[in-house]
């Protein structure tokens, strides 16, 4: 009887349109599996891991299949209904199936290929070789095997290509493509007696010989006695590191007595809950119910409290209930930084549920949560722990775990732009994306925020969400009182002592003298963004990128936020020659400089990119806020988020106009949030709190809603010009970027590609237009916006635009043009 010949649709690593399809060899079609991670070749001699999509008989009609070379797990990685989410993912926000895979695996679970060159199996006797050839040859048959690294230093050439392919046609060397598993299990070390002597009587024997001629043997022997309990009926393993002294261990191996073993242990250590929830105040409990009770008609609500008035509170009762129940809970928070209080919180509430997963951890610490979540029981002994990682705190990345049974979704400051990815593809919305994640499930969605984004608040409104307001903070206090200060009068009658009013720095001695604490909120890091010359305007460029260079004063460097380039401060004009040059504006590392200077003896940190590079530098930060050993707290936008001071009594808004002022229909929204959060940290337990906002235009609309507090009146503002205007929420964008090294290619090629996408889109296409940096690493760029109203099928559209795009490619002339889509931009 002739056997079925099987094939299995592949998600590849690549940014490429489809799946690919792979014939699967007969002795492995009996344990392939959807979502199993599985070898595969790709190109002329890569080999990359993919995931299986599906399994059938049906051979592709445009290539002959190639074999799956082997199937890396017994179990599949990835649950169907992740699958699922992925295709929505890359369907909905024009991504390629593969972009999404490499989003969502961790990199542990990507198995590498890395070349290797071996010497050929029977390579020709008389070959002439050249120097650097004979070199490579001596080395192979010394190794073994060399990567291109090693190669290039034995040849003392970085680019051996030429040399490899005259090697390879001399046939001495062939290249061999191997396979590496980036994953490493933690082990522990750890020491036991072997069989012979776990007997007590041949045990004393032992010590009664070593007694004279090896006591550091004899006190080893002691240790590991009254550490393991061999000797009691509660015997427990020991840990090599908690010995003593182990400077005789390697002689009581040799002799047999002791044994040392390693054994895989997990990366984090389980926490045993120890608080229990706080008390609910009497405004949280009504919201509690009226939240319970809106979840049960809706499965997306939306919780509109104001700042500090308790929401984390109301969101454990709902992970308390849906932990109760079985089920897994994701916490998505828009950035790690919010991640050091939270954690602390609820670690204490729900012990070794709790588990953190975000881009700081390193791959190996993924790659165990990640297996943690996936293989979730979902037993749970009444009044029990609960099983490891249930709830996920996470940023964005976090969507992507291999969820079983989620039951909850928070989305905490749901409002918040870091929710948006960026860079690379898929540039997908962590909100929007775990609402549909959570319809896979039958999961609820909690969105919370005191200043929530305009397109969450009108579906509220509209009634396409639940809503909840809790407009009272915890305990009663009061919201902070907010002083605007105007700074085209501060100017004119020369009070300013550098970036600081003289209402702001009374305010900081003042506070500071009464034992309380400060924020500066700047949200622009360096020490100034723009160095200019005083005679002829010359501005120092990055060199990739259209932009000017930042300064940065510790380390007496320009540079780049866009690309990264690092050059020195000139001395001179580099157009004129000039020495007379000034710097413009200011950043975090201006202001911390300036109010050392006028305040001398103040204990000043920095929170911003520069100082928190490190995995512990945020951490610290904050726990040293919140000791007291930090009395003004100077920072960007990573201060407005989820942070929780006791005795922080002012709050400083540096420059309110730079937030204004950002050509974006956004801007106004995102101004009034940001000072709206940052003014939120000030007074958050029995004392009022201020906070001074700085601005040369005290009565801008937007300013003036801060004062009071009035997130309703903004919103209904913005609405309203949003409508006049036709922008989001009232239509739907894509972006398209089009990016190439050379201009006039470009402009062709973006032209062309606008009349495409013209001829069945008609007038809702605008562009192609340069965006606000018209060059970024050396591409220059150009933007082509479709604009679609209500009402038009957007996934049609998408469908459209799609197909544009690959007829788009498949011209010659336009090959090299990158395109980048960007569905629900800004």
């Amino acid at each position: 009887m002739e056997r079925k010949t099987f094939f299995a649709d592949v998600i590849v690593p690549v940014s490429v349109p489809n799946l690919y399809t792979y014939r699967i060899p007969h002795e492995l079609s009996g344990s392939v599996t959807e979502g199993q991670r599985v070898i595969i070749p790709f190109g002329k001699s890569k080999l990359y891991t993919g995931i299986i999509r599906r399994i059938h008989e049906t051979p592709p009609s445009h290539y002959t299949a190639k074999y799956i070379e082997t199937i890396l797990d017994d179990h599949p990685v990835v649950h169907p209904v992740q699958l699922l989410f992925w295709e929505w993912v890359a369907n909905y926000y024009i991504a390629h199936p593969g972009d999404v895979l490499n989003a969502a695996l961790p990199s542990g679970l990507k198995l590498s290929s890395e070349t290797k060159v071996v010497l050929f199996p029977e390579p020709a006797t008389e070959t002439l070789l050249t120097d650097s050839e004979f070199l490579v040859a001596e080395a192979l048959r010394s190794k073994g095997e060399l990567s291109m690294q090693e190669i290039a230093a034995v040849t003392g050439s970085k680019s051996n290509y030429a040399l490899i392919r005259s090697m390879r046609e001399k046939k001495v060397i062939c290249l061999v493509e191997e396979i590496k598993d980036r994953f490493k299990a933690k082990t522990e070390s750890r020491v036991r007696f072997r069989d012979e002597f776990r007997n007590e009587n041949r045990l004393g024997e032992l010590l009664n010989n070593l007694e004279k001629k090896a006591p550091k043997q004899v006190d080893l022997l002691l240790d590991m006695i009254r550490r393991s309990g061999i000797s009691s009926a509660q015997e427990r393993e020991v840990t090599r590191s908690e010995l003593n002294d182990i400077s005789a261990l390697p002689a009581l191996v040799k002799k047999g007595v002791l044994e040392v073993y390693e054994v895989e242990v997990g990366r984090f250590r389980p926490t045993r809950a120890s608080d229990k929830e706080k008390t609910l105040s009497d405004k949280q409990c009504a919201a509690f119910e009226e939240l319970s009770q809106s979840l049960l008609r809706q499965r997306v609500s939306l919780l509109h409290g104001v700042t500090s008035s308790g929401k984390t509170e109301i969101y454990t009762r709902f992970i308390r209930e849906t932990l109760d129940a079985g089920k897994q809970v994701l916490y998505l928070i828009p950035e790690i930084a919010i991640t050091t209080q939270l954690l602390e919180r609820l670690l204490k509430y729900f012990g070794e549920a709790v588990g953190v997963y975000h881009s700081r951890f390193n791959e190996n610490e993924r790659v165990e949560i990640w297996n943690t979540v996936l293989h979730f029981t979902g037993k749970c002994a009444p009044g029990g722990p609960y099983a490891p990682f249930s709830m996920i705190i996470g940023a964005r990345s976090s969507l992507f775990l291999p969820w079983k049974d989620l039951g909850l979704i928070i989305i905490d400051e749901e409002h918040d732009a870091s929710f948006k990815q960026q860079d690379p593809s898929p540039r997908y919305h962590a909100r929007d994306a775990a609402i549909f994640m959570a319809s896979l499930f039958d999961a609820k969605v909690i969105l919370g925020s005191a200043t929530p984004s305009i397109e969450s608040y009108r579906n509220a409104s509209e009634g396409k969400y639940g809503l909840v307001s809790l407009e009272e903070r915890h305990g009663g206090t009061a919201l902070p009182h907010i002083h605007v200060v105007d700074l085209k009068k501060e100017w004119k009658e020369k009070t300013m002592k550098g970036h600081f009013s003289p209402q702001l720095l009374e305010g900081i001695r003042l506070a500071v003298s009464n034992g309380e604490q400060v924020i500066l909120f700047q949200n622009r890091r360096g020490f100034a963004p723009v160095l200019e010359c005083q005679w002829c305007g010359w501005r120092p460029v990055c060199t990739q990128c259209d932009v000017s260079m930042v300064y940065h004063k510790t380390s007496h460097q320009l540079r780049c936020h866009y690309c990264g380039a690092t050059s020195a401060m000139p001395a001179s004009c580099h157009a004129c020659g000039d020495t007379h040059l000034k710097l413009k504006g200011f950043g975090t590392e201006q202001i911390e400089e300036e109010l050392n200077l006028y305040l001398p003896g103040l204990c000043i940190s920095r929170m911003d990119l520069d100082t928190t590079r490190s995995r512990q530098a945020h951490f610290q930060l904050v726990k040293d806020f919140e000791d007291g050993k930090i009395q003004v707290l100077v920072g960007t936008q990573m201060i407005t988020k989820g942070l929780d001071f006791e005795h922080v009594s002012l709050v400083g808004i540096m420059d309110a106009d730079g937030l204004l002022g950002f050509p974006d229909f956004r801007a106004h929204e995102r101004a009034f949030q940001l000072m709206e959060q940052v003014a939120g940290r000030a007074g958050r337990r029995l004392q009022r709190g201020n906070v001074i906002i700085q601005s040369r235009n005290p009565d801008h609309p937007v300013i003036r809603c801060v004062t009071k507090h009035d997130y309703l009146s903004m919103f209904r503002e913005e609405l309203s010009q949003r409508i006049q205007l036709g922008f989001p929420p009232e239509t739907r964008l894509i972006e398209i970027l089009l990016l190439h090294r050379d201009l006039a290619t470009l402009e062709g090629a973006s032209a062309a590609f606008a009349e495409m996408l013209r001829e069945p889109l008609g007038k809702r296409v605008l562009g192609p237009e340069f965006p606000i940096i018209p060059r970024v690493r050396n591409y220059y760029r150009k933007k082509i916006l479709i604009r679609i109203e209500t009402g038009a099928s957007v996934s049609e559209i998408k469908n459209r635009v799609r197909k544009i795009i690959l007829r788009f490619r498949e011209d010659p002339a336009y090959r090299p043009v990158q395109v980048q889509t960007d569905v629900d931009p800004y």
